[in-house]
């Protein structure tokens, strides 16, 4: 009962948020236009505080450890022998942590690899209140220099999307596994703008303050010209019903990765796909060389289909 009135609550105050800040939208959008934009930039860039909370609610076995990186603490989960057993590395989502991936770790121990996992800045044990995408890709990257090149990187959601991105900037790893992966910033942030009800002058506005505080540009950051340099081999997981990150931004990933096959499920919406039985296993025998998935062609007769 407590659960359920703590979710209830959850939701309400949300609810009284996003009403608010509707509200707020109506008057500073033609008052003070500066002040909302700014306002939403910083709602767009800052992780739940409910995961937070969940996060350090969660038992592990993990031995713990913390790495400084951009004069930030992060939170860093280890298991297995490292310096004897291949390692996986895991990247979480957006509003999440690592032990969000806590089904994995004894799959992958009884598979003979050894696993590390961490927090972003902002996210789980980790220190921070704010985070970007390309914090995340880099953050990702910085961990996986520390321990070497990995047997594999596993990366859900915005997660997923970092490991994309480090990967192509020099992240070394055999394969990858990226699970309901976010393939455009641009399109999140048209759900984001949708979401709160912002006016379309102000969501232009919303766009260059964001790539003006991260120092990038949105464009720099689609996948599917990136993608194409990668020749490791690629498990791309998506469902079909996910309501956060459209399944069609997974099957981008497999269509342009020459080496990236597509599994798609269905019933498991964004997060439940993550930690899946069904999904882990796949991603087992992908990463013991199965062939699992189907893979995605297209061509200027064929825009679409499978091989």
């Amino acid at each position: 009962m407590s659960i359920a009135l703590s979710k209830n609550s959850t939701v309400v105050l949300n609810s009284i948020r996003l009403a608010a800040f509707r509200l707020g939208i109506g008057i500073g959008g033609t008052f003070a236009p500066g002040a909302i934009v700014e306002r939403a930039a910083r709602w767009f860039s800052t992780p739940s505080a409910k995961a937070r909370e969940r996060a350090g609610s969660v038992e592990s076995d993990a031995r713990r450890g913390v790495m400084c990186v951009d004069g930030e603490r992060l939170a860093v989960y280890e298991w297995g022998e490292l310096q004897s057993q291949p390692y996986v590395l895991l990247s979480h989502g957006w509003s999440s942590f690592a032990l969000r991936f806590q089904p994995w770790i004894a799959p992958l121990r009884a598979a003979g690899y050894a696993v590390v996992a961490f927090d972003q800045i902002g996210h789980g044990q980790s220190s921070g209140r704010r985070s970007t995408l390309p914090q995340f890709a880099r953050h990702l990257a910085c961990v996986a220099e520390h321990y070497g090149p990995a047997a594999a990187v596993i990366g859900h959601s915005m997660g997923g999307a970092a490991t994309a991105i480090a990967m192509t900037e020099g992240l070394r790893a055999e394969r990858a596994i990226l699970i309901a992966p976010a393939a455009d910033l641009a399109a999140a942030l048209r759900r984001f703008t949708r979401g709160i009800g912002l006016p379309r002058c102000l969501s232009t506005r919303l766009r260059e303050r964001i790539e003006a505080q991260a120092q990038v540009r949105f464009d720099s950051l689609l996948m599917h010209p990136r993608v194409t340099r990668l020749a490791q081999p690629a498990l791309i997981v998506h469902d079909l019903d996910d309501r956060e990150v459209p399944w069609e931004e997974g099957e981008r990933y497999a269509r342009y990765w020459p080496g990236a096959r597509l599994l798609s499920t269905g019933g498991l919406g964004h997060h439940r796909v993550a930690a899946d039985a069904g999904v882990i296993d796949a991603a087992l025998q992908f990463l013991s060389g199965g062939r699992v998935g189907e893979r995605v062609v297209s061509t200027p007769n064929l825009p679409y289909g499978y091989a």
